[in-house]
């Protein structure tokens, strides 16, 4: 994983609990901030991840997820 200056914020609570939902979301805010590698990176991870909360735990290596 490759390590983000500053990762983007993203709000979660309150969202549709589906994680290609969640997903989307955070994609979106790491291209908003400019980081399509790591966006792309992240689709990948949680493609290959095993669990919901696997997924979730990547979701938040790679965004502040309030």
């Amino acid at each position: 994983m490759s390590k983000l200056i500053k990762k983007p914020k993203v709000k979660l609570v309150g969202e549709n609990g589906n994680i290609f939902n969640l997903l989307g979301l955070c994609s979106k805010a790491l291209e908003k901030i400019g980081s399509y590698a790591e966006a792309k990176e992240l689709r990948k991870m949680v493609a290959m991840s095993s669990s919901y909360e696997e997924a979730l735990s990547i979701l938040m290596d790679y965004c502040e997820v309030e």
